[in-house]
């Protein structure tokens, strides 16, 4: 009976464990936190009614996985993405929705074509609306749908952890009008493919896609580090200005 009532008390912190996990890095993949601010550790305790040592345990988990940063005694921040690496896994993601492709159409059931159908029709009613958090939303089912459909746990499990380090500047950045409209296509031809389970085409507009979204995602990177580095010049100007008048004025 007592070990019995120790498996149960295992089994059950595993469980509270694992639900803190999933709901914590939902916190980070929606970006709810600034790249390089300080993790609010007593308020996600009190939000999720946990103590510091679970949410810790989530964090390390969090840490190994890109969303956090571990800092020594001084808690964790969060991770900001490098644009060599948004690179580097945009890339390997680009690849990885390649394969699923090919094997999607080879397994996918008609009731989940039918599934992707409907919310690719939804996406383009966000899209016509302009409704950019609905159109993501499902944009990342759309996504995830078609990985599930490989049937492959290893190709599944490997895209789940890459594309929550992504998640939150794949399924957050704005775009214009013009690559909302790509995108649009490139989707409008991913469900013709599927539905002719054209392994060879869906393979190819997915890799495509993800090549695109890359490298408008760069772009607005780059321009955002720039506007960072031109803020950070302008102050220190103003700084050795304000300096340089002091010293006269002495």
């Amino acid at each position: 009976m007592h070990e019995i009532r120790k498996m149960n008390s295992k089994t059950a912190s595993t469980t509270v464990h694992t639900s803190l996990l999933e709901r914590l890095r939902e916190v980070f993949v929606a970006g709810e936190f600034v790249e390089g601010d300080k993790v609010p550790e007593a308020a996600l305790c009190e939000r999720f009614g946990v103590s510091r040592t679970p949410l810790r345990e989530a964090l390390k988990v969090l840490a190994a996985e890109g969303h956090v940063e571990l800092l020594p005694n001084r808690g964790a921040r969060v991770r900001a993405l490098s644009i060599a690496e948004a690179e580097g896994l945009f890339s390997v993601a680009g690849a990885l929705e390649a394969l699923a492709g090919e094997q999607a159409c080879e397994r996918i059931s008609p009731e989940e074509i039918d599934a992707l159908q409907t919310m690719h029709d939804e996406m383009r009613a966000c899209r016509n609306r302009h409704d950019m958090a609905a159109y993501y939303a499902l944009n990342m089912r759309i996504h995830s749908s078609i990985v599930d459909a490989t049937r492959n746990p290893v190709l599944i499990g490997v895209y789940s952890t890459l594309n929550a380090r992504i998640s939150r500047i794949r399924f957050a950045s704005p775009m214009s009008d013009d690559i909302w409209a790509r995108a649009m296509a490139e989707h409008e031809g991913m469900q013709n493919a599927l539905m002719r389970r054209d392994g060879a085409a869906l393979s190819s507009i997915l890799k495509t896609h993800l090549k695109h979204k890359c490298e408008s995602i760069l772009a607005s990177m780059t321009a955002q580090q720039a506007a960072t580095t031109g803020q950070r010049g302008t102050r220190r100007r103003s700084t050795r200005t304000v300096a340089e008048a002091s010293a006269v004025s002495e």
